[in-house]
């Protein structure tokens, strides 16, 4: 894991850490309200589930990555099965996600290095994770917090614009945005701030006209950037 660039400090905001641990505790409780009660902590998914779907999530939208992601692990359920379809038939499995085409190519790449590389599990460390072709920071940083309990904090579009929005950051790209938020956020904190901020935003801190009248931190968020608000 990189470490925290001091000068990250001048784009995050200043809120302590208690700040931080009370405004997750609150959405805790907003998404338990709405009948989400999230992802356990500590809870282990499994490494090839959780890279896949990732890879299928860049530029898609969140229910069309869960059918897809269910639809081609139902076929091949391991980095071995999945070398035996074809790239047509991954495509097809995957089709609409975005780019649909590129990421069949990259998942057959990842399975093929997983395998000739990594004796078939996926790599437990960032270096290793950032090498297979298609797998970025984001993906990397998903894998190794949810399937290997390893502190890493995944900034997706949910994250840096949520993070920016209630005031913590400051921040141009979801790059910068995680290199702040690890200046900032507790570390036993890292990987729950994605699982808790996409449900969130999806639910609640909506991109466009966000639930500010009913959300349970509309008094310490300072509501960067929104227009308009129900």
């Amino acid at each position: 894991m990189r470490a925290v660039d001091v000068r990250a400090h001048s784009k995050a905001g200043r809120w302590p850490p208690g700040k931080v641990l009370a405004a997750a505790g609150i959405i805790r409780r907003e998404l338990k309200r709405r009948g989400v009660e999230g992802e356990r902590r500590g809870k282990r998914s499994d490494p090839f589930r959780t890279l896949i779907s990732c890879v299928l999530s860049l530029r898609t939208k969140d229910a069309v990555t869960a059918e897809a992601s269910a639809r081609l692990l139902g076929l091949a359920r391991d980095p071995r099965r999945m070398l035996e379809l074809s790239g047509p038939r991954i495509a097809r499995a995957i089709f609409p996600v975005g780019f649909y085409r590129t990421k069949a190519g990259h998942i057959l790449g990842i399975c093929r290095a997983i395998i000739e590389k990594h004796g078939g599990r996926v790599p437990g460390t960032e270096e290793g994770l950032l090498a297979l072709k298609g797998v970025g920071r984001k993906t990397a940083n998903l894998v190794l917090g949810r399937a290997f309990g390893k502190p890493a904090i995944c900034v997706d579009i949910h994250v840096h614009r949520i993070s920016n929005r209630l005031g913590m950051v400051s921040t141009g790209d979801p790059g910068e945005t995680e290199t702040a938020l690890m200046g900032i956020v507790p570390k036993r904190l890292w990987t729950e701030w994605n699982l808790l901020l996409v449900p969130f935003g999806q639910l609640v801190c909506a991109p466009v006209s966000p639930r500010c009248s009913e959300c349970g931190l509309k008094r310490i968020c300072a509501r960067k950037d929104v227009k308009s608000s129900r």
